[in-house]
């Protein structure tokens, strides 16, 4: 039920206010002077306040400045039967909502809170709606609370009001677009286009004009003139994802454009001006490529200029529990599910698990899940059989692609260590000894693999 305080010297409107609001679905406390309000203030918690003006002491204007100072979100009502433009003009002033002059009559009272409540739901439903695009559309779906997602966060907000060319790296499935989308979203550029296009999606034929555009006649089949992503995307960013499989002739193409502002139509003579903010991401190692001779060292460097390196899901285990709540979610109001959560076993399956495929191949792994489960809670039975073989760090290196041998030993030690201080609740001498090495190569492995809480 919704709050009223009531507060005023005369005991039959104190009587008649709780009798007409309490029989209209109200709760009701009332207080006889604005001294006694405050002290019921706090314990009561009203939605409303009806405040007579002239009390002996605190005067019902005073009352409703004592109560703004306090930060409350109260809706208060001043009421006199001494009524008067400036003394209505006063209430407001002082953080009134509303004016009622006495005597009333019953129904205006209950149209003034009704009013006032209309207000009130308008005003917390803006808030919500405020709240909700601040987090979604802030970093969009890059959610994290690990301390290398709090870095990335960082860099974007520091990065995301200049021009300047940013270079993503990351593994596929990390995010990469959504910190592009991020970066364009806080930028002066929000509300020009983004365009994104996959530099190794498009055949090399017609990447040219894809980035370019063409004129009519420019080759066989180009029947008529053609705008080029750089003119989709003027005056807002241009999103270049797997750079590097851009072919060499058209990465001294894309420097001059970044160079200048400028680009050229297949088929044309003139140049046409541009303002794009490129950002470019990939998967590869573009200074072994430039090593390599695949990619120009020239534009790797004028790509470069602002590096964001998105961490591998692996690299931040903290922030699963975030992302598959956020992906039950997701999935449960796309498919008309009512999955509740995951039990225990579950979880720590996906906490054990590597993530070749990162965020990417978790966001599909739920949805499989739900749409399979049989029951609201996800167990072990729903998740695939690749995160069980990976709770066995043999057959988890064995079944992936992975062919370092160092890596391997990591991921084997690791684990093996991890499992010991379990078994010993963090004794590392009884670790050891269970380990076979010495309590100081533990400490040094312990280190090197930054095994939380050991």
């Amino acid at each position: 039920m919704r709050r009223v305080l009531v507060v005023d010297d005369e005991e039959n409107i104190c009587l008649v206010l709780r009798t007409l609001l309490r029989k209209n679905g109200y709760e009701v406390e009332v207080a006889n002077s604005a001294e006694q309000a405050l002290e019921l203030f706090d314990g009561f918690g009203p939605d409303f306040i009806l405040a007579d003006v002239k009390m002996p002491g605190m005067s019902g204007i005073e009352l409703c400045a004592e109560i703004r100072a306090r930060s409350s979100l109260s809706t208060i009502v001043v009421m006199s039967a001494y009524g008067s433009e400036q003394l209505a003009l006063d209430a407001i002033r002082a953080g009134a909502y509303d004016y009622l002059a006495k005597p009333f009559k019953q129904d205006e009272v209950l149209f003034m809170l009704r009013k006032a409540e209309e207000r009130e739901a308008l005003r917390r439903e803006n808030q919500a709606l405020r709240e909700a695009a601040r987090k979604q559309h802030r970093f969009s779906e890059l959610l994290g609370k690990s301390p290398a997602m709090e870095q990335v966060f960082r860099t974007i907000d520091k990065v995301a009001e200049y021009r300047t060319t940013v270079l993503i790296q990351g593994e596929s499935g990390t995010g990469k677009e959504l910190i592009a989308r991020a970066l364009h979203r806080l930028s002066p550029r929000a509300s020009k286009p983004f365009v994104a296009i996959n530099c190794g999606a498009i055949p090399e034929t017609l990447i040219e004009s894809e980035l370019f555009g063409h004129k009519r006649g420019a080759f066989t089949d180009a029947h008529s003139d053609k705008q080029g992503i750089f003119e989709e995307a003027d005056q807002g960013t241009l999103f270049l994802d797997e750079i590097g499989d851009l072919p060499l002739k058209l990465q001294v193409k894309l420097l001059r454009s970044l160079q200048e502002g400028k680009i050229r139509k297949l088929g044309d003579t003139q140049d046409i001006d541009v303002d794009v903010r490129v950002i470019a991401a990939t998967i590869r190692d573009l200074g072994r490529e430039v090593e390599h001779g695949r990619f120009r060292e020239d534009l790797y460097y004028r790509l470069n200029v602002l590096q964001i390196s998105m961490p591998p899901l692996r690299d931040r285990s903290e922030d699963i529990p975030l992302l598959v709540d956020h992906f039950l979610e997701q999935s449960n109001a796309r498919l008309g599910t009512q999955i509740r959560g995951l039990e225990v076993k579950a979880r720590k399956l996906l906490m054990n698990y590597h993530w070749p495929g990162n965020v990417r191949e978790l966001e599909n792994l739920i949805e499989r899940a739900v749409v399979l489960a049989e029951h609201d809670i996800l167990t072990e039975a729903d998740l695939p059989d690749r995160l069980r073989e990976a709770s066995n760090p043999v057959a988890s290196v064995m079944s992936s692609d992975e062919l370092s041998i160092k890596k391997a030993v990591r991921i084997i030690e690791e684990t093996l260590i991890r499992r010991a201080l379990e078994k010993t609740k963090g004794n590392r001498t009884a670790a050891s000894k269970l380990l076979e090495i010495s309590h100081r190569a533990l400490l040094y492995k312990i280190k090197n693999y930054d095994i939380d809480g050991a």
